[in-house]
């Protein structure tokens, strides 16, 4: 029997709905000037529950010449006062959490219990460590008779994704505001909602006007515009590689800078010794986290041949665990993929591991049994892959996991790497020199040994097609600032 699930909505929820009609420049909500608008759809029920207007080049230049203007004011307030601001919008986050999560599982699907566990937390997260880093932050050194003074950029264009809209946001905007810059942010026309009450805590935090502006609409034009813009200093977007080298372009003739978060085909390298009850149930549980809409995402687990009927057993077991349905029912772990193209493709990426000759152990095509709507996709596990599969190498961005045999450490560290992706990667093993010495082999930016913590003071970035630059902590702060050389400054 099919399911009709209800809207995730609020009084604060359709407060977001009413806002994405309007952009926020210059400290105040300003109405569309054109009458472009895009359909949001709820994923789990395929409804339209609400219009975001679209913006034009007219309008990004205003939100541009908003953040040019408020740019020497906040670059010359003290650190102290830039980060009271910040802490602030921290605050704000926290005591609205509840209506954040509500949005975001409405605008992308993410299982309630999930958005109020990773989604609005770990997006909170980010503010408190760029509130901390910017406290401690020497803006000036002495290198002997030369000071060396770290300066903010300028205006900066921050282009997320839809996949974690409220977290990639806090990721750019916190270290973004902490360095002294001031932003124009395009988020994802596909999850326009929390973007819009973010825009709204930002108000009530205090921002001086211009120096945070939101406008809403398509990369093509939007996110261009951004980065082709004389007066943008910086550009940093987080989507696909081929947005990526887009980006790139457009920046490319006034040479500002441009960080990139791009996609993934993450390698979980289990190792000879490592005890499999550890390492492959919480390896399909970070396979699947998010439906599998992380660009980090562990989806390639690398294990030994001898111990594949065991790695397979486990991974079929796991799967149990994943309760995929109704994202506002606190019990669902899993909800929808965010939306009809993405679970277009995770659908036809499916078809192609069942033609290509991939062993499917779980999962296949179609929705789950008792859902008849919705962009659900069944948690689908391959095993007996090899790297010349489109499954191993194409990033599906769903909850796909493809299980690839190795007969060595040397063969299984080979397969990590022979990939164009280079964002995140894990190993597993209870020796821990050799998972040490693996993880240095692994051409990624990001490595995990053994499962650990997530670390919001760890760089957080790419190698190869998965982009430049790093977000978070320290190195996050860093992105977002010049270097200067002041020669004889000391005596």
């Amino acid at each position: 029997m099919s399911k009709e699930f209800p809207m995730a909505t609020t009084a604060d929820a359709r407060s977001a709905t009413a806002r994405i009609h309007q952009f926020y420049i210059n400290g105040a909500w300003v109405d569309s000037s054109g009458g472009d608008r895009l359909d949001i759809i709820n994923p789990a029920t395929e409804q339209v529950v609400g219009q975001v207007a679209l913006g034009s080049i007219a309008e990004t230049d205003t939100a541009v010449a908003a953040a040019r203007a408020a740019f020497p004011g906040w670059a010359a307030t003290r650190p102290d006062d830039r980060a009271d601001v910040i802490d602030r919008l921290r605050a704000l986050i926290l005591e609205n959490q509840e209506t954040l999560a509500r949005a975001i599982t409405t605008e992308m699907g993410a299982a309630i219990s999930y958005a109020q566990a990773a989604q609005v937390p770990l997006a909170a997260e980010h503010l408190r460590v760029a509130n901390e880093v910017l406290r401690s932050y020497p803006f000036l050194t002495r290198r002997g008779q030369t000071a060396v003074v770290r300066e903010p950029i300028g205006v900066c264009g921050l282009i997320t994704p839809w996949n974690w809209p409220l977290f990639q946001i806090t990721a750019k905007a916190g270290s973004a505001l902490a360095a002294g810059c001031t932003v124009v942010l395009k988020p994802s026309e596909l999850s326009p909602l929390s973007s819009a009450l973010f825009a709204e805590l930002i108000d009530r935090a205090g921002f001086p006007a211009g120096v945070f502006n939101l406008v809403n609409g398509t990369g093509p034009v939007v996110g261009t515009r951004l980065a082709e813009h004389p007066d943008v200093d910086m550009v940093s977007i987080t989507g696909s590689t081929r947005a990526g080298v887009q980006v790139a372009l457009a920046a490319a003739p006034t040479v500002k800078r441009v960080a990139q978060e791009l996609g993934g085909k993450s390698p979980n390298l289990i190792l000879p010794d490592a005890d499999l009850s550890r390492a492959i149930p919480p390896g399909v549980a970070s396979a699947m986290r998010n439906v599998g809409q992380s660009c980090s995402a562990p989806t390639r687990m690398i294990v030994p041949r001898t111990r594949l009927a065991e790695v397979e057993a486990l991974a079929i077991a796991a799967v149990a665990d994943i309760r995929v349905g109704d994202p506002t029912d606190p019990a669902t772990t899993h909800g929808p993929s965010s939306n009809r193209a993405q679970y277009h493709r995770v659908q036809t990426m499916i078809q192609t591991g069942i033609d290509e000759g991939a062993k499917l152990l779980i999962g296949g095509p179609g929705r789950p049994e008792g859902l008849a709507r919705g962009f659900f996709s069944k948690p689908t596990i391959f095993s007996e892959v090899s790297t010349d599969m489109t499954v191993a190498q194409e990033e599906i961005f769903g909850p796909v996991l493809v299980i690839l045999p190795y007969d060595d450490v040397e063969e299984g560290i080979a397969i990590a790497n022979d990939t164009v992706y280079g964002l995140g990667a894990q190993v597993q093993g209870t020796d821990r020199e050799l998972t040490r010495r693996t993880a240095a082999r692994i051409r990624a930016g990001q490595v995990h040994l053994n499962y650990p913590a997530w670390d919001p003071y760890a760089p957080f970035g790419g190698y190869k097609q998965s982009g430049n630059g790093r977000e978070y902590g320290i190195e996050g702060l860093e992105e977002y600032l010049e270097t200067k050389s002041i020669l004889g400054y000391f005596d």
